[in-house]
């Protein structure tokens, strides 16, 4: 990548490579404690739509963890956007 020296910070460049900030909520029971459901927040960066990391992450669930998982809610953002830009038709100045 061009611009981007040996100091810059991986999540930087992941970012600028399209990456965004995930966060995953994942609502879940424990077979010992069946009917408390818990809660686990997640975060890392990734690639909408598909989302490898996070499927990579509840691979790992499935065959590590002993839960089942009740509901997942996921927020995507793009962390490095074009700047938004409005127009305005005039300036109303009131003295």
């Amino acid at each position: 990548m061009t611009g981007v020296g040996k100091g810059t910070d991986a999540d930087f460049v992941r970012r600028w490579q399209g990456q965004g900030l995930l966060t995953a909520e994942i609502a879940y029971w424990m077979p010992d404690h069946p009917s408390l459901l818990q809660q686990f927040v997640w975060q890392t960066l990734d690639e909408a739509p598909r989302f490898p990391a996070l499927s990579r992450f509840l691979d790992h669930w499935r065959r590590e963890v002993e839960a089942t998982i009740h509901e997942i809610r996921i927020a995507h953002s793009a962390l490095l956007q074009p700047a938004e830009v409005r127009l305005v038709d005039g300036i109303i100045r009131l003295h």
